[in-house]
């Protein structure tokens, strides 16, 4: 097995290129995590959610990710927090165009930064001699789990994976190694104690027991989701375009980073502005996003709903985007915008 000193100066490698919290764990697979989620599949929860779902017993060995895999190296970057507030009216007096919320991590592509600090420790694993792949947001690897075997934090009851004095405001990824590590820390305590506002704030409840959601109620996974929107979950989305961000909003061990931390740009996009790009445009604005099949008619399904909460029907772009996609040829945005028009009041227009 290789010295601490060496975990040391890879940690201190990955802080230097921009993580937050660098940990080591071994690549054991995890055969606890594997039973979870065949078991929460078998019922259901997942919501035809594939992401490490998809294939658990691949997604929770390691050795199936890098054959030979001893270690893992597990690496969290914060990402900005606290909101810019956006334009809430004109001197003219005129309304402004509807707008649609994104979720903070979406704002950016903070795994592109993520990846820049595993790739650094998995370049000084390689000129070592060891072999290293770098896994983030990707099937291959539970990295939650991995990340909490590493001690970098406790799985919070909204599921998410708090680290102390940091909170959940982060992204998460890992390198496979072949070389012998020494493990960093044990896995962190429960910090939530008695607490569960992230529970009773859920929107449509989807928190359903500690620790435990159901995607099929998740309004974060069904804007990813393939098909309709569930109608009735359609009013709880609100403003949401991309992501939900109440159960972190409520944790307190992120208050800091919502009250203290760097601004977020670009929280907010413009709901006739998607509507009306076409194929290409839309997926070069957007096309970071999870999108099912790459199908940017997802992006309009999504844009009507948000409408129909939002919208302002003195507006003539509003009444204009509406009607668009109901005398449409695509079916699925036809019913999105007729439950748009009967939620905006334009009764006969979405009955007729």
């Amino acid at each position: 097995m290789l010295s601490r000193a060496y975990v040391d100066e890879l940690c201190a490698t990955g802080i230097e290129a921009g993580l937050t919290r660098v940990g080591v764990a071994s690549a054991d697979p995890f055969d606890d995590v594997r039973a979870v989620l065949e078991q929460r599949k078998a019922a259901g929860l997942h919501g035809g959610m594939q992401f490490t779902y998809r294939n658990p017993a691949r997604s929770t060995d390691p050795a199936r990710a890098l054959s030979g895999a001893r270690s893992i190296v597990v690496g969290a970057r914060s990402y900005p927090a606290r909101l810019v507030a956006g334009p809430i009216g004109s001197d003219t007096g005129v309304p402004p165009r509807p707008v649609a919320r994104v979720a903070r991590y979406a704002t950016d592509d903070h795994y592109r930064l993520l990846r820049d600090g595993l790739h650094a420790i998995a370049a000084r694993l390689q000129a070592d001699g060891w072999r290293a792949r770098v896994l983030a947001d990707d099937n291959a690897l539970v990295d939650r789990a991995a990340a909490h075997r590493a001690g970098l934090g406790w799985y919070g009851k909204n599921a998410n994976l708090l680290l102390p004095g940091i909170g959940s405001l982060v992204v998460l990824g890992a390198v496979l190694t072949d070389a012998e590590l020494p493990a960093t820390a044990q896995p962190a305590a429960d910090g939530c104690g008695p607490c569960r506002r992230c529970l009773d704030s859920c929107p449509t409840g989807a928190i359903v027991t500690p620790g435990i959601v159901d995607a099929r109620r998740c309004l974060a996974w069904l804007l990813q989701a393939e098909g309709d929107f569930p109608e009735e979950h359609r009013e709880a989305l609100g403003d949401r375009i991309y992501g939900c961000d109440d159960c972190q909003e409520v944790c307190p061990p992120n208050r800091g980073a919502l009250r203290d931390g760097p601004p977020v740009r670009g929280g907010t996009v413009e709901l006739i502005e998607m509507l009306t790009l076409d194929d290409d445009q839309l997926l070069a604005r957007f096309g970071r996003w999870y999108i099912p099949r790459r199908d940017p008619r997802y992006l309009r399904r999504n844009a009507l709903v948000v409408l129909g909460n939002v919208g302002d029907v003195s507006q003539q772009e509003v009444l204009a985007a509406v009607r668009r996609y109901l005398h449409g040829d695509d079916p699925m945005l036809r019913r999105h915008a007729a439950w748009a028009a009967g939620r905006l009041g334009l009764v006969a227009e979405a009955t007729a």
